[in-house]
């Protein structure tokens, strides 16, 4: 966790003698002014349409070969852009441009996770009437992400079978904020044999989670099968609601001319 960002302080509440009544407001005016800007970025993304994913995970746990198999999957049937956060390198950007799909990269240097400064830079250089879904895919972290508004839509958390079934029990903040976990990497279940997805789906009951979990193999036999429905189901729901709130069309008619 970055002691310059102020995601260090989980309930700014409460003065644990860690923090002085100086550092606790500076910070709580840091998440102010981040919402603030988390607020204008959704309503930039719902005057385009566009629906936008916050996208979760430790490091490794396979995020971006999940969005390289998401855009071979749909083809054309949906325009998708990501906004790429990592602490240094362009890599995981380029593999997505490979792929066509467009691409911001933030390099944070040492922040510990996105905010929704960082994501507003980046929107403006993404062509978003073209584009249906901006995954941003935060920094590899299971802590901070979770405290930070973006101004996205959903959170998606990846839990990858190379962890411990239990990462749920252990990062409650980030699976409780999650609308979708993504079980990832699937495919090496059989070589696994510490890694229990009844266990992890047990984790997240006790938590309260109403949150769906999907199984994916994004490697060499890759089965997104469900994770691409679900992203399909969401994007038309999110449509949806966009038409619904939308204000009615005044009545232009002229009464009692």
């Amino acid at each position: 966790m970055c002691e310059d960002c102020g995601c260090t302080l989980n309930d700014t509440t409460h003065d644990h003698g860690h923090h002085t009544e100086e550092s606790v407001r500076v910070m709580r005016g840091l998440m102010e002014s981040n919402d603030h800007q988390a607020a204008h970025n959704r309503e930039h993304f719902d005057r385009h349409g566009v629906l936008c994913i916050n996208l979760m995970s430790s490091p490794g746990a396979g995020k971006t070969r999940l969005l390289e198999a998401t855009a071979e999957a749909l083809g054309g049937r949906m325009g998708m852009a990501v906004i790429e956060g990592d602490l240094e390198t362009e890599n995981d950007a380029r593999r997505l441009r490979d792929k066509g799909v467009p691409a911001v990269q933030i390099t944070t240097g040492s922040a510990c996770h996105l905010d929704a400064g960082m994501v507003h830079a980046a929107l403006h250089e993404l062509p978003l009437d073209e584009i249906d879904v901006v995954f941003v895919e935060n920094v590899g972290n299971l802590v901070c992400p979770a405290s930070f508004d973006l101004g996205q839509h959903a959170n998606v958390v990846l839990l990858s079978v190379t962890e411990g079934d239990d990462k749920p029990a252990k990062y409650p903040v980030m699976f409780r904020a999650a609308d979708l976990v993504v079980l990832s990497k699937t495919d090496l279940l059989e070589f696994m044999d510490d890694f229990d997805p009844d266990n992890a789906a047990r984790y997240l009951n006790d938590l309260g989670m109403e949150a769906a979990m999907v199984r994916t193999a994004a490697g060499r036999r890759a089965a997104i099968g469900d994770w691409t429905a679900w992203l399909e189901a969401r994007l038309a729901a999110h449509r949806s609601t966009q038409r619904e709130s939308r204000p009615a069309a005044r009545d232009m008619t002229t009464v009692g001319a």
